[in-house]
Parts: C-alpha cells; sequence; structure tokens
C-alpha cells in the first residue's frame, strides 16, 4: 500500500491523517472499518494536476471529463451506510477516480465499478493495479442498466444523480441487499437515499441533503 505523500516530512505527514480522521469522525463517521480503509487508501493519488495539493481537504475536486472526485466525508458516509460485509460482492456505478471503489474494495469480497467514460475507467483500473486491488474489475459501460451478467449485488453505490432509482439497478439488488444513491431532479436539490430491499419490496430511507453531478444514459465520448 502506498504512503501518503513520501515527499511529506514525517510530522506533517502524521498530522494531515489526523486531521483527515478528525473531519470523518466529526462528520458522523464512526465504523471502525470504514476509518481504517479511508485511511489506507491515499486519496492524494486519486487527484491530478492543479488540485493535487488540496487532496486532503474535506471537499469534492475536478478530475478528467468533467466529472468530480467526492468530498471524503461523503465518501465515508455513503460506504458507511452501505454496512458492506467481508463476503459482499458490490456494484459501483460511476468510477469517477476511482477513490470510491478503492475504499470499497477493503471491506467487500468484490467489487464491480462502471463508468461511461473509457478513459477514466483506464486510468482507474491503472491505479487499482498500482496498489494491488486484485479486487475490482472496472469496466466502460452504461451503468444506468448495472451489470446484469454479474447480478445480484450484496450492495449496490451509485455516485451520480438520477430523478428515481433506476429500475434495473433495483431488479439486481439481492434481497436483504443495500442501495445507496443520490436522487433528484437537479443540480441543487438531491437527497442520498438508502433502499433495502426486503421480502416484499423496497424500503427506503433519506440520510441527508448532497450534490452529485447527474446520472447519464450512453457512454461518454472519452
Amino acid at each position: 500500500m502506498a504512503d501518503w505523500d513520501s515527499h511529506d516530512h514525517p510530522d506533517d505527514l502524521a498530522e494531515r491523517k489526523m486531521r483527515f480522521l478528525f473531519a470523518l469522525r466529526s462528520r458522523g463517521v464512526t465504523d471502525s472499518r470504514v476509518l481504517t480503509a479511508m485511511e489506507r487508501v491515499d486519496r492524494g493519488l486519486f487527484v491530478r494536476g492543479t488540485f493535487a495539493d488540496r487532496a486532503y481537504e474535506d471537499m469534492p475536486l475536478p478530475i478528467a471529463c468533467g466529472q468530480t472526485i467526492s468530498q471524503p466525508s461523503v465518501v465515508a458516509l455513503m460506504t458507511q451506510a452501505l454496512a458492506i460485509h467481508p463476503r459482499d460482492t458490490v456494484l459501483e456505478v460511476g468510477t469517477g477516480s476511482g477513490y470510491q471503489a478503492a475504499i470499497l474494495a477493503h471491506l467487500a469480497r468484490r467489487v464491480y465499478t462502471v463508468d461511461r467514460y473509457r478513459r477514466l475507467v483506464r486510468d482507474a483500473a491503472d491505479l487499482f493495479r498500482q496498489l494491488d486491488l486484485a479486487n475490482i474489475t472496472a469496466i466502460a459501460a452504461d451503468g444506468s442498466f448495472g451489470l446484469p451478467e454479474q447480478a445480484p449485488f450484496d450492495r449496490i453505490i451509485v455516485t451520480a444523480a438520477a430523478e428515481d432509482p433506476p429500475g434495473p439497478l433495483l431488479a439486481q439488488l439481492k434481497t436483504g441487499g443495500i442501495m445507496v444513491l443520490p436522487v433528484g431532479q437537479s443540480d441543487a436539490v438531491q437527497s442520498l437515499i438508502k433502499v433495502t430491499r426486503t421480502d416484499h419490496g423496497f424500503d427506503y430511507e433519506e440520510l441527508r441533503p448532497v450534490r452529485f453531478v447527474p446520472l447519464v444514459e450512453g457512454l461518454g465520448s472519452e
């Protein structure tokens, strides 16, 4: 596993890590497995260019293809809401930088991540190889249709906002499974929703307001 930043002085690095984890706890992240995974994955590897020096701040940042890397506290809260078990298979819709999938890889048996942008999938897959995260499969695909050939899934996480939970994703969730996703009709008004599939249908729980890029059908041009 890569260190956070080999250029940092050890004291600076320790302080950065401490501040990073404190920020997560102060925003309601209490699950020790999630906190450990967040500590092990260096967000700095997933932020490049102009914003690299802001990688350890609790804020979303721009990445390639007009997308964003979510703020760490939102990544952690979504991961915590999934309540992942070590034997679970997880589908992530919206690979983006690959940061969220890397976190999931420390918690689940197998992670499938899809994105409409081939460039993002390529770059993320390279990072997964560097980090020796062999339990992640990254695929360029239209995530709104899920990944039927690998379904059903124990957990599904969507990192882009749809007006409603997509039907194909609901259908690919196991009974007893959990899906966490932002829903909303505009960029400004979105809610993070936890969906649990039961024997009788689906239970919905609203978690908090959020702001994500929209879930778009089809493959991107890059």
